[in-house]
C-alpha cells in the first residue's frame, strides 16, 4: 500500500478509558494483552506521526447509554459491556460526568484527538461502523485507504476491517497498536484477530513500519 496522505485516513477504535485505562472497567481481562503489545505508546506514536505528516485523524468510538439496556439478545461479550456498562455515558445529547469517565478518551490522546481537526464519528454500537458515519466522513473527503488501529482487535477492530473491505477500501493494519481480552473460557482474542488479519488486510503492519510509511 501507498500510504499517503492525499489518500490515507488513521483510524482510531475505540480509543477509551475503559479499554486502555487501568481504572477501566475491562482491564482485569485486557491489561495484560495491552502492556505486552505497549499498545498506549504504539498509538500515541501513530498519533504524533499522522499529526506531524498532516493525514487526516478519524476516531470511531463506542458508547452505550440507558435506552440500549433495553436490548433483549447478544453474544457473550456484548452482554459483559452491557452488564459492566463500559463505555457508559447517561444520554447521547449530554456530556454530564463524562470527562475522566470510562467512556471518555485516556487522558494521553486528548491532545491529539480534541485539537480541533480530529473527526470523531458517530459511535458504533456493537463491533462494527455500520451503525456509525465513519465511512460518510471518508468517503467526503476522497480518503480511501485506511491505517487502522484501536481496540478490541478480535472485535471493533477486526470487525471494522471487515466493512471497510466490503465498503471498497484498502486496509492495513497495525498489528501492535491494538490488545484484546484474555478470557478463561473464550481464548485469547488477540491471537485469534493477528491470524485474520493475515488474511484479509491489504497490509499488516508494525507502528515502526506505519509511523516510517507516514513520515
Amino acid at each position: 500500500m501507498d500510504l499517503n496522505k492525499s489518500e490515507t485516513a488513521l483510524v482510531v477504535i475505540d480509543p477509551q478509558n475503559d479499554v486502555l485505562s487501568e481504572k477501566g472497567v475491562s482491564w482485569p481481562l485486557v491489561g495484560d494483552s495491552v502492556k505486552e503489545n505497549n499498545t498506549i505508546e504504539n498509538l500515541a506514536r501513530l498519533f504524533t506521526a499522522a499529526k506531524r505528516a498532516d493525514f487526516g485523524v478519524f476516531i470511531s468510538p463506542h458508547y452505550l447509554y440507558p435506552h440500549d439496556q433495553a436490548w433483549q439478545f447478544g453474544g457473550a461479550v456484548e452482554k459483559l459491556m452491557l452488564e459492566g456498562k463500559e463505555f457508559w455515558r447517561p444520554g447521547p445529547l449530554t456530556l454530564a460526568g463524562f470527562s475522566g469517565s470510562g467512556a471518555d478518551w485516556l487522558e494521553r490522546f486528548k491532545p491529539f484527538i480534541e485539537d480541533g481537526k480530529t473527526v470523531v464519528a458517530s459511535p458504533h454500537k456493537v463491533y462494527g461502523l455500520q451503525s456509525n458515519d465513519l465511512v460518510l466522513q471518508l468517503r467526503k473527503r476522497r480518503l480511501n485507504k485506511v491505517i487502522l488501529e484501536g481496540m478490541l482487535a478480535n472485535l471493533c477492530v477486526e470487525t471494522h476491517l471487515r466493512e471497510l473491505l466490503e465498503q471498497g477500501f484498502e486496509v492495513a493494519v497495525v498489528k501492535d497498536a491494538t490488545a484484546a481480552v484474555r478470557h478463561p473460557k473464550l481464548g485469547d482474542g488477540y491471537k485469534a484477530a493477528v491470524i485474520n488479519y493475515g488474511f484479509l488486510a491489504d497490509a499488516v503492519l508494525t507502528t515502526d513500519e506505519a509511523v516510517k510509511a507516514m513520515a
